[in-house]
């Protein structure tokens, strides 16, 4: 019998390495699997490559991982939101490198690793320090270049409900980024708010197959609980 439900935290994320690359979904503070990362920093691994949207507001969840000298380089779009003051410490003190990566670029260099695709060719950054030594072609008459699908070793991801074959749906805007993260990496960890039993989700609102998933543990209200 498939059941891809874990009982703890703790559990849900065993065996991540040093050195992971770590995508991890949300935008803001919609959709980010809180518990997730407070389990990943009690579990202890370092030297982590981490993929988000920015990197880490405050001194909670992201930017407590990097505080605490977890992370050796961010992958974002935003790395100078509001509030991204453990990020630009470090960066500043030469602790962390950063590589930078226009929003919609990164979401199709993850959507081209669920997909199979090595790479793609975009006008975004073409003429810019972004698109320096990185292969570039014209189409149509306007300059493309070359970005690399963006694989992750795990994916951290946030759902409104799952079932035991690990199906998943979203609710709103906590969408965003997880769908395509959750199909990008070798190893999906989910926290569900809610676990429903098979056959209780409409297959048409099924946005992530459980084919993509991996554990899934239940995190009711999206609270961060002990691992």
């Amino acid at each position: 019998m498939i059941n891809k439900f874990v009982s703890s935290v703790a559990e849900a994320l065993e065996g991540i390495a040093d050195g992971s690359v770590v995508l991890v979904g949300g935008f803001g503070e919609v959709g980010q699997p809180l518990a997730l990362i407070d389990g990943l920093i009690e579990q202890g691994a370092r030297e982590l490559i981490l993929v988000h949207n920015n990197a880490g507001v405050g001194q909670l969840g992201l930017a407590r991982l990097l505080a605490l000298g977890r992370v050796r380089k961010v992958i974002c779009s935003f790395p100078r939101s509001s509030g991204s003051i453990v990020f630009q410490q470090l960066y500043k003190e030469r602790k962390v490198e950063l590589e930078l990566v226009p929003q919609g670029t990164l979401a199709e260099r993850i959507r081209a690793a669920g997909a199979g695709i090595a790479g793609f060719y975009t006008a975004t950054a073409a003429g810019t320090q972004l698109g320096e030594r990185k292969e570039t072609r014209e189409f149509d008459g306007r300059s493309c270049v070359l970005e690399t699908a963006l694989r992750g070793d795990v994916a951290l991801v946030e759902a409104w409900s799952a079932d035991r074959w690990g199906n998943l749906n979203y609710k709103e805007s906590g969408r965003n980024f997880n769908p395509v993260m959750a199909t990008a990496a070798k190893l999906t960890v989910v926290q569900a708010q809610h676990m429903v039993e098979l056959g209780q989700m409409d297959p048409e609102g099924i946005v992530t197959p459980g084919i993509f998933v991996n554990r899934v543990v239940h995190i009711p209200n999206g609270i961060p609980t002990v691992p």
